[in-house]
């Protein structure tokens, strides 16, 4: 079986998971919204400053909650789980293109949702759909493919994890907020795009790259 077959059976494991459990839309998406709601409060409701301030909130509470959507996949990732997919003869690349496409595709679902949330809540100007329709999957792949290296390098997640995954996302975090200011303010952001197209590549290469590496480091 190809290592494309693989990954493919994996990810179809992973998502009939959560369609079974609905964590990301039970649990996640309504506490990210939560925390959109409560800002307002902080800040006061000044509608000028909140349509301003709202597209960077959006992306803290990405970066945030998004840790908690990649860590959920790596953390069913147990030791007896790993231990069955090496008799099988999974190849470890597959496993992390498997957790880490699962992860992306839950992570693009949150943003949509708590998007909407952000844009009844906060009224912003948005702009350049079609750059925005290129930024979300960008910036859910990155996030996922390094929530699942942590995920990897912690052994299933934990306390650790998001400590690694938030300091290292920091260029997708500014690459995903340039480019909406940029939007904004009628500003090119093509090189905000390469920057997050450059992110997933070395992400993507790391991550398969390192695999095998981690799996036998973690048994």
């Amino acid at each position: 079986m190809t290592l494309w077959r693989q990954a493919a059976l994996l990810l179809g494991f992973q998502l009939r998971d959560e369609l079974r459990t609905g964590e990301v839309i039970a649990v996640v998406i309504p506490f990210g919204s939560i925390a959109l709601l409560v800002i307002p409060m902080a800040v006061g409701i000044e509608t000028t400053l909140l349509a301003r301030i709202g597209p960077g909130m959006y992306w803290a509470v990405v970066l945030l909650f998004g840790v908690v959507v990649t860590q959920r996949s790596t953390a069913s990732s147990t030791p007896s789980h790993r231990d069955a997919l090496v008799l099988l003869g999974v190849d470890p690349a597959a496993r992390f293109a498997a957790t880490a496409a699962a992860s992306a595709l839950l992570l693009l679902l949150f943003e949509i949702g708590v998007g909407l949330v952000m844009i009844v809540l906060y009224d912003p100007v948005v702009v350049g759909w079609g750059w925005l329709a290129l930024v979300l999957p960008l910036v859910a792949i990155g996030l996922a493919m390094l929530g699942t290296i942590a995920g990897s390098v912690t052994d299933g997640g934990g306390a650790l994890a998001p400590l690694l995954v938030a300091p290292l996302a920091i260029p997708i975090l500014l690459g995903a907020a340039q480019a909406t200011e940029g939007l904004r303010l009628g500003a090119g952001i093509l090189r905000w795009i390469l920057v997050l197209a450059l992110v997933d590549v070395v992400l993507a290469l790391a991550g398969v790259l390192t695999a095998r590496l981690l799996e036998e480091s973690s048994r």
